[in-house]
């Protein structure tokens, strides 16, 4: 041991050994000795750099549980001298750090922007319970992971909005950095406080707290944010409004404070306008620019010291989906279909493991097997990697090509594979247009049983328009199939699971009109599932209804909700995805002072042409095209594929976007119905 410095032990996770922190009284220097795999390391690099304003922690992490979470350090962790960069970004994700280390856009932002020589991007998370109370008790402000710099000295907080349970940890966040928590209140000193992803696209409940939303891909948004601050610093800056309008003028950047919203007197909007000249009227989500695939992925990812939710190396290999499922919110705002080449994720693959030792490599996407490659690609992969490499597919379609791509990827340990048929009959997955049919999805168990899996997953939905308890008992029909299934190839060590999750209508999607089922509808649904499953041997799991409402409101919610959001944080609303700290009680308090019902977001049917919180908001895809699918729900007609390898283009509206892929497919559809055209007939000739 160094001579004079000082041992401190704690425990990284509950279950770790315990180690040393070693700190040389004086000093701010932290060492973190004995760790697994690496020795001893400085923890963190901000030491090195000699970071007055860096936010002390020491003292309060014994008291909390997975200090790891906040001690920042980890292997690939980029650390810059914070005095010499001209733009610093803390990139935030609204849950804890187990959560948010997984997200992959936070990861490929995160190495897009330090790969900018004057550009600091740092990370926080956001602090667990026990963690909140020790820094609020000892008057310590949030900070990012890097330096340890409070949030308050940061040019921009940006945070991922990927799930909307996490909307009271975004004013938890903004109030532990000490920075007010309305837009309205901040000024020049205050960093802009930036929101993108999936969230982002209805923006009216979060209008209130954030100054401007990032619209689609992130990855060309983020570096014209950062030029725009490169010229706004270089000119002195000036008052924060002028800087948001430079940002309005750009496609893809939406500045809520810009935009008037006019009611009807039923509650329902009459209008939302521009009230600047730089706005839009229709603010356009911006899509990738690079020719026919994925911009390069990371390869040089954050390996945490404790375990997370995804502990993986991870590739997007095809971003969006064009199966056109009709609940399904991604589907419908990740268009054009992007796919990454074979030949690029093994020469990514090769190079993320080398740089983080991980034996597990995960190959993401919506719908993986669509990949137009996907069977090549495994197979390349495991013939380079061999068993030594362990491959994740987290999607799967139910069908035997999913099955034999599995197979493809597995090891000899095979236990669980999940499908997903959403819906318990034919007729239904008709009218979601899940394109799956009963003979596939049986086939595709079969299979799976057959070679060599002894549990079976699935996923429904209940409470999905036009759905009927026959439909619901479809699902208890199905599971008894595949349980029988189970028992002829494994006997009594055949394991069923069915999950259920309460139908959400999301925006931009064909049922962004549908009602939700109250929670005196769902519950009858929970336990006719849960009784008669019971009786069959097949584990049941389901969510609870309540919460499954706050998820509707605030998906659907319009800008009036801003106010009940605030209310529900001052009751204590925080992690309302959690079951530590999820109380609907707050909710309905916080919505009743604010003249808001519940009901009137979640359970009430929205007309065709009634003007949406996010009606300004253009994702590509038309309200026309989506109104024709909800029509054809109710008729329960199906629409293609429109994959290139697969069937021809939908129109849904991509196409004016510019995207090459969707313009060649439109080209190949005109082409299609000329083709089909009946040749014109000639007059009759004159017999004058």
């Amino acid at each position: 041991m160094v001579p004079g410095l000082r041992q401190r032990r704690i425990r990284l996770r509950r279950r770790s050994p315990a180690f040393v922190f070693l700190k040389a009284p004086g000093t701010r220097r932290l060492w973190l000795q004995g760790f697994p795999a690496f020795g001893n390391i400085l923890l963190p690099k901000l030491y090195l750099l000699g970071a007055r304003s860096a936010v002390e922690i020491e003292a309060i992490l014994p008291r909390v549980s997975k200090p790891a979470r906040y001690t920042g350090g980890e292997w690939n962790s980029v650390v810059k001298d914070w005095e010499t960069q001209t733009v610093r970004i803390a990139l935030a994700y609204p849950d804890v750090y187990d959560i948010g280390m997984s997200n992959l856009g936070l990861a490929i932002l995160y190495d897009i922007l330090n790969r900018q020589p004057d550009v600091v991007a740092e990370r926080v998370y956001a602090p667990w319970l026990d963690m909140e109370a020790q820094m609020r008790a000892a008057g310590l402000p949030l900070f990012s992971l890097e330096t340890r710099h409070p949030l308050a000295q940061f040019d921009v907080i940006g945070f991922s909005l990927s799930c909307e349970l996490t909307y009271s940890n975004v004013l938890n966040m903004l109030d532990l950095a000490g920075l007010p928590i309305l837009a309205c209140e901040r000024d020049e000193r205050s960093p802009l406080i930036v929101a993108g992803g999936s969230g982002a696209l209805n923006p009216e409940p979060l209008a209130d707290f954030i100054d401007v939303f990032a619209l689609g891909d992130g990855e060309e948004l983020v570096l014209d944010l950062v030029q725009v601050l490169r010229e706004w610093k270089r000119q002195g800056g000036g008052p924060r409004r002028e800087l948001l309008r430079r940002l309005a003028r750009i496609e893809g950047f939406y500045v809520p404070s810009f935009y008037e919203v006019a009611y009807n007197d039923d509650g329902t909007i009459k209008e939302i306008r521009p009230s600047e000249p730089e706005a839009p009227a229709r603010p356009r989500k911006r899509i990738l620019s690079a020719k026919g695939g994925l911009p390069p992925a990371p390869t040089r990812p954050i390996v945490p010291f404790l375990q997370i939710v995804h502990d993986r190396a991870a590739i997007e290999i095809q971003r969006g989906c064009t199966q056109g499922c009709r609940f399904c919110q991604a589907g419908m705002i990740y268009r054009p279909r992007l796919e990454r080449a074979p030949e690029e994720v093994m020469e990514t693959a090769r190079e993320l493991l080398a740089n983080t030792g991980y034996d597990e490599l995960s190959l993401v996407s919506l719908s993986t097997t669509d990949h137009s490659r996907i069977l090549p690609m495994v197979q390349a992969l495991r013939r380079e990697l061999g068993d030594r490499l362990k491959l994740s597919l987290p999607s799967l379609r139910a069908d035997s090509f999913s099955v034999e791509i599995a197979d493809a990827v597995s090891g000899p340990g095979k236990h669980s594979i999940t499908f997903a048929p959403e819906a318990g009959s034919q007729r239904l997955r008709n009218a979601i247009n899940k394109l799956l049919m009963d003979e596939d999805a049986l086939r595709a168990v079969e299979a799976a049983f057959a070679h060599g899996w002894t549990s079976i997953k699935m996923y429904f939905m209940v409470g999905l328009p036009t759905e009927t308890l026959e439909d619901v008992q479809g699902i208890m029909e199905l599971a008894r199939q595949v349980k029988e299934m189970g028992r002829r190839h494994h006997g009594g060590r055949a394991r069923v699971r069915v999950s259920t999750s309460n139908f959400i209508p999301k925006p931009h999607t064909p049922f962004q009109w549908a009602r939700q089922m109250a929670a005196e509808e769902l519950r009858p649904r929970h336990e006719l599932l849960r009784n008669q499953l019971k009786r069959l041997g097949v584990a049941f799991s389901w969510e609870d209804p309540e919460q499954s409402v706050l998820e509707v409101v605030l998906s659907c919610g319009d800008r009036r909700l801003g106010r009940a959001i605030h209310r529900a944080w001052q009751l204590g609303a925080k992690f309302d995805a959690w079951s530590d700290g999820y109380d609907w009680s707050r909710w309905q308090q916080a919505l009743e002072e604010s003249g808001l019902s519940p009901a009137f977001y979640a359970h009430r049917e929205k007309g065709l042409f009634e003007v949406l919180p996010w009606s300004h908001i253009d994702v590509g895809v038309t309200a026309a095209y989506l109104r024709g699918e909800w029509l054809k729900t109710q008729r329960g007609k199906t629409t293609g594929d429109c994959a290139p390898h697969k069937g021809p283009c939908n129109v849904c509206g991509v196409q004016n976007l510019g995207a090459e892929a969707c313009l060649a497919k439109i080209a190949e559809l005109i082409e299609m119905k000329r083709a089909r055209a009946p040749a014109a007939v000639s007059p009759p000739a004159s017999h004058d």
